[in-house]
């Protein structure tokens, strides 16, 4: 089975890696349907999340929040599928990072940095955007997937411009091994916290809701007095994206515990907020209370 899976993932990459841009979007257009009308993959989900975070919105508002988000997958989807065939030049041309030069004042003074972003419009470009677009040493942080050879492909494409992905469950390890080596570190911190991780989430009032995040990008921050620079990706048009990045904390150590999140929290939420349709509202993000 696990060969079979392997087998259509590769023809899909293959398939898609011989259609042309134009013709790209066609096929995402065809994939929002039977993802969002056929299949409704996640549709309570999607639209619970979206009454809770804008209770005053209409009906109509919401529906139209939803079609747009699903587009936004399908475009993900085939976006993801696309990178592995994808040039060094077309990256650049369609994920654009617009200030690169904000780094510079860090890595030339041999500091690493921790860039975090959330799952908002196509982050997955990013792993390989940046290794092209500027000099520095990328260390990505990801989730395993149980399919050794789709994980395998993946691995292998995302670190195709040099960035070195590392599994999340060697987070600590990788930070502690390369302290002497400046690096910036790719984190998303947007996800739901579980099992043991929920025990160190930090809780704030995400869209009114009290919601845990994950400790992991402070713990680390504090830690190694690493700055901290948010990621941010925007859509300019289909297939075209721009990343700016901007200071979230200089100095870690003199903040007070929590302050790096709660400042992760509100630009999420601002940017959310401009946008709704290009967040991953498909994860259960309010699974979890306080009380827990």
């Amino acid at each position: 089975m696990s060969v079979l899976v392997g087998f259509i993932f590769y023809f899909f990459i293959a398939l898609l890696g011989i259609t042309p841009f134009f013709m790209l979007y066609l096929l995402s257009d065809l994939a929002r349907l039977v993802i969002c009308n056929l299949l409704k993959y996640r549709y309570k989900v999607i639209e619970s999340n979206l009454k809770r975070a804008f209770p005053n919105k209409s009906y109509k508002e919401i529906n139209q929040i939803i079609k747009l988000n699903y587009r936004n997958l399908a475009d993900n989807l085939v976006e993801s599928l696309k990178t592995f065939t994808l040039s060094k030049k077309a990256i650049i041309k369609r994920h654009k990072i617009l200030n690169p030069e904000l780094l510079d004042q860090y890595l030339n003074n041999n500091q690493s940095v921790i860039g975090v972003t959330a799952h908002y419009n196509n982050w997955e470009w990013g792993s390989v955007s940046a290794g092209i677009q500027t000099p520095y040493r990328y260390i990505a942080f990801y989730k395993p997937i149980r399919n050794k050879i789709i994980n395998k492909a993946i691995l292998k494409s995302r670190s195709r411009c040099g960035t070195q992905l590392v599994s999340i469950y060697e987070t600590s390890k990788t930070f502690e091994k390369n302290k002497n080596n400046p690096s910036i570190y790719l984190m998303a911190a947007d996800q739901s916290p579980s099992g043991k991780q929920l025990k160190h989430a930090y809780w704030f009032d995400f869209f009114d809701i009290k919601t845990a995040f994950l400790h992991g990008v402070e713990k680390h921050a504090k830690k190694n007095n690493y700055p901290v620079i948010y990621i941010d990706i925007q859509r300019v048009k289909r297939g075209f994206y721009t990343v700016e990045l901007s200071k979230l904390c200089d100095n870690p150590t003199v903040v007070e515990d929590g302050e790096i999140t709660k400042r992760y929290v509100k630009k999420l939420e601002e940017i959310i907020v401009a946008k709704p349709e290009n967040w991953l509202w498909s994860h259960k993000r309010w699974k979890h209370t306080p009380k827990e």
